[in-house]
């Protein structure tokens, strides 16, 4: 059964159980409906705030350990009303906050956050002028589809280095015979993706116009997806959500043939193309595969 509350204009947060990483809910208030991600029923450190029609219904944040500058902002004016119910989603997987809107896949508002907080409570409040009526749904486990793009519960990534291949790791290319496996790896201050080839004893990364050698990675694996062709920076909702930059925009894996090499990379859809690490240098191209679940 759904929870029905009300709360006050305090910004005193109501707190309930809630390990499933996945928060769906109603809220009708007028603005600053906040929710917070905590390790336990309080106000913890550490612990993540998300903070829905802030600044007068004007913007929403994401704010760790309730310090400034907030980690993530995004305009959206108008996402509250004080008369009628306003459904979104909250997802925690492996770091990566995401929020969105009720039955849209694409969040409008994500960040990753390396340290990787375990959430067990969710809390709820309502402030600056505001009151609000919750309709939160039953926690489950397991989070549907309908969360970010990549839907990472489905997803297994696993750390490895200096070439190694875990087992059942997911090949998405070939180079000269040799597979050439889905990577990603911490760089830069982003999570990019790129491509593990096991005889060069290390995976690569592209960024910065540069194929970048990275001795510790992470290898996809056990898993059952496809590529689909795509163009520019028509992301199709199902795509796998791999990574993120360094600036927060989410990255996805794409790959391309190339000089005789099916190379994989990273989907950048703000930039419209793809990006593989190969021959030393970061190269980009508008036509390629993307993969998706």
């Amino acid at each position: 059964m759904p929870i029905e509350l009300q709360t006050e204009d305090r910004l005193e947060y109501t707190f309930f159980p809630n390990a499933s990483g996945l928060l769906q809910f109603r809220v009708r208030a007028p603005n600053d409906a906040h929710i917070a991600l905590s390790p336990s029923a309080s106000e913890a450190t550490p612990m993540y705030e998300v903070f829905i029609g802030g600044w007068g219904n004007s913007k929403s944040v994401i704010r760790k350990n309730r310090t400034k500058p907030d980690v993530a902002e995004a305009s959206t004016p108008g996402f509250l009303n004080p008369d009628e119910f306003r459904g979104f989603w909250i997802r925690w997987e492996s770091g990566l906050i995401s929020v969105g809107h009720e039955g849209n896949a694409a969040p409008f508002l994500e960040w990753r956050d390396f340290e990787q907080v375990p959430i067990e409570y969710v809390g709820v409040c309502t402030g600056w002028g505001a009151t609000g009526a919750w309709i939160i749904e039953e926690a489950r486990g397991g989070a549907p589809a309908m969360g970010s793009r990549g839907n990472f519960s489905n997803v297994c990534w696993v750390a490895a280095r200096n070439g190694e291949v875990p087992p059942r790791a997911f090949a998405g290319g070939e180079d000269n015979g040799e597979p050439v496996y889905v990577a990603r790896a911490n760089f830069n201050g982003g999570l990019i993706p790129g491509k593990l080839v096991a005889s060069h004893g290390t995976a690569y990364v592209p960024w910065g116009g540069q194929e970048n050698a990275v001795p510790e990675y992470e290898v996809l694996c056990d898993f059952p997806g496809n590529w689909i062709a795509c163009s520019g920076g028509n992301v199709p909702p199902n795509a796998v959500t791999a990574g993120q930059s360094e600036e927060g925009e989410p990255l996805y894996v794409g790959r391309v043939v190339h000089d005789g090499s099916l190379t994989v990379g990273k989907v950048q859809p703000s930039h419209g193309v793809v990006y593989i690490p190969y021959g030393g240098t970061e190269l980009g191209f508008q036509d390629y595969e993307i993969l998706v679940q």
